[in-house]
């Protein structure tokens, strides 16, 4: 504990972890401290898409006449626990003012940035990694179940394509044929053929950790970082439940707890909400679905994985503290099950709960002030935006242009 290391990152998400493995291999001591165990989290949970085709922010208006029925509907894609309302409520305030023209144009704007080089990001860092069995670039459809949603689509599709996002409307039997699982209520949908998902998230973070340490860099779990002092320029003191730790860089990669690490170090009050998100994971049902599957009608989604299929979504409102309610994960199965010729066998499937990240403008904090590295805040698209949020990082740390303008990610835009 003793030692000084060039770079402490704290958090052991997929941000993180990426981060950690792109700095130590560019031969920079990398200490990486995480609260729980490397991967936990939402970086465990989530549903393995890399989601380049979500571009517009969490808080669409076009949604807002639903938002009463999915509140009330017990399979509903939204819960908020009125208990966290009044708590809630000054962020809500914030998400629904960037839902006015000019803030949702300029986030729609910085999200396709950041998504368009997301892929390329992913498919170096998988080369370089020897990632290949475990990330697929096959494509994901989003697909529909009633002709005005059917329609919505087209329209989607079409501006996509316009700004660059591929796309290709499928009929109902050119569907069937990429999918023969899912039943004949399944009307159309869009292929987007840019679009990737992990296999194995757990196994992906094993090989992420064993290179880490191959080459050098240090790993501090069940550590939680109690305060961050720096004493100087280049020197930064954090005090953990195992000690201090020295470094001469710090990045601030926590994820949904990185609202309380910034405050240690700066008056600037981040609007970070958890939006908490759940899945059921079926292990008996390897094989059903042959790329990610989204339902535009029903707003979850379905990711063939080697240990079976991942039915996950959802948004729930209720802060860090609040019990799982498990209910919710369960509620996926009657939701998928009409979408498939035969029912889902759930047996033996698992439950679980995670946290997701989100800023009320729906961008991430990619950022650098002074001995401060900040990279936190992805939302849904943490998995999607790690490999490219570790090359910026890079950039950052080494004082080099990054590849995309990242003034719309500066933590200083919430002073």
């Amino acid at each position: 504990m003793d030692k000084k290391h060039s770079v402490v990152v704290i958090g052991g998400g997929i941000i993180g972890l990426s981060i950690a493995l792109t700095l130590q291999a560019d031969g920079t001591d990398v200490l990486l401290v995480e609260k729980d165990h490397i991967g936990a989290g939402a970086s465990f949970g989530n549903a393995g898409h890399i989601a380049t085709e979500q571009v517009f922010p969490v808080a669409d208006p076009s949604i807002l006449k639903s938002i009463p029925g999915m509140l009330f509907d017990p399979l509903g894609a939204l819960r908020l626990d009125w208990r966290y309302l009044l708590r809630l409520t000054p962020w809500l305030l914030r998400l629904l003012g960037n839902m006015r023209h000019k803030p949702f144009t300029h986030i729609h704007h910085a999200l396709s940035a950041i998504n368009g080089v997301s892929l390329e990001a992913w498919q170096s860092f998988s080369e370089q990694w020897q990632l290949t069995d475990l990330i697929k670039i096959e494509g994901s459809l989003l697909v529909a179940e009633k002709a005005s949603s059917l329609e919505k689509l087209r329209k989607h599709g079409e501006y996509l394509n316009s700004i660059g996002v591929t796309n290709q409307l499928l009929t109902q039997s050119q569907l069937l044929e990429r999918e023969p699982a899912l039943a004949h209520n399944q009307l159309g949908g869009l292929f987007y053929p840019d679009t990737g998902h992990v296999v194995d998230l757990k196994q992906l973070h094993i090989k992420l950790v064993e290179h880490f340490s191959r080459l050098g860099g240090e790993l501090l779990t069940e550590c939680e970082v109690t305060a961050i002092n720096a004493p100087s320029n280049d020197k930064v003191v954090l005090t953990t439940s195992q000690g201090q730790v020295v470094a001469k860089q710090i990045v601030i990669a926590g994820g949904a707890f990185s609202k309380s690490l910034v405050s240690m170090i700066s008056r600037i009050r981040v609007p970070l909400e958890t939006e908490r998100g759940y899945h059921l994971m079926l292990p008996n049902e390897i094989g059903r679905l042959n790329v990610p599957v989204s339902s535009i009608d029903r707003r979850f989604i379905m990711t063939p994985m080697n240990g079976g299929l991942r039915l996950a979504g959802t948004v729930e409102y209720a802060g860090l503290k609040r019990p799982a309610n498990m209910q919710r994960a369960r509620h996926f199965l009657p939701l998928a099950n009409p979408m498939l010729n035969t029912p889902l066998n759930n047996y033996q499937s698992t439950e679980w709960m995670g946290f997701r990240p989100t800023l009320a403008d729906s961008l991430p904090v990619i950022d650098k002030k002074g001995p401060y590295i900040f990279a936190f805040g992805h939302q849904h698209l943490g998995l999607t935006q790690a490999a490219v949020t570790a090359k910026i990082v890079q950039s950052l740390f080494q004082g080099r242009s990054t590849s995309i303008d990242c003034s719309p990610y500066s933590i200083e835009r919430f002073l």
